[in-house]
C-alpha cells in the first residue's frame, strides 16, 4: 500500500525553496549593481533610473539594451564603453525624464 502524501510537510518544503531562490536573486541584483558601477549611485538615483527604464516598452530600446547587457556578461564590457552606442542611454532617457521631472528640475538646480 502506498504511503499518504504529506501535503504539509511538501508545503513548507516548498516556502523555503521559494526563499532560498528570493535571497539568491537579491544577492544577485546586488552584486549586478556592483559590477555595473551603479553603486556609486544614489540609491534615489538608482531606483529613478530602473522606474524610467521599466516605463519603457519600445521594443527596439529593450532590444538594444538587452544586447548591450547580453555583451557586458561576455565581457565585451571596454568595447560598449567607448563604441558608438555609449551614450544612447542618456539620450534615450530623456524624453522620459522630461515627463517626470524631479523636484530640483523644476527650479533649475542640477
Amino acid at each position: 500500500m502506498r504511503k499518504p502524501r504529506n501535503y504539509d510537510e511538501d508545503l513548507k518544503a516548498l516556502t523555503a525553496k521559494a526563499r532560498q531562490l528570493k535571497a539568491r536573486k537579491q544577492g544577485q541584483l546586488g552584486e549586478l549593481v556592483e559590477a555595473t558601477g551603479a553603486d556609486n549611485l544614489t540609491i534615489e538615483e538608482l531606483a529613478g533610473a530602473l522606474l524610467s527604464i521599466a516605463a519603457i516598452t519600445d521594443p527596439q530600446r529593450r532590444e538594444a539594451w538587452r544586447k548591450r547587457g547580453a555583451a557586458f556578461f561576455s565581457g565585451e564590457r571596454a568595447e560598449q564603453a567607448s563604441g558608438p552606442h555609449a551614450g544612447d542611454n542618456a539620450r534615450s532617457a530623456t524624453p522620459h525624464d522630461q515627463r517626470l521631472p524631479s523636484p530640483g528640475s523644476a527650479t533649475g538646480a542640477a
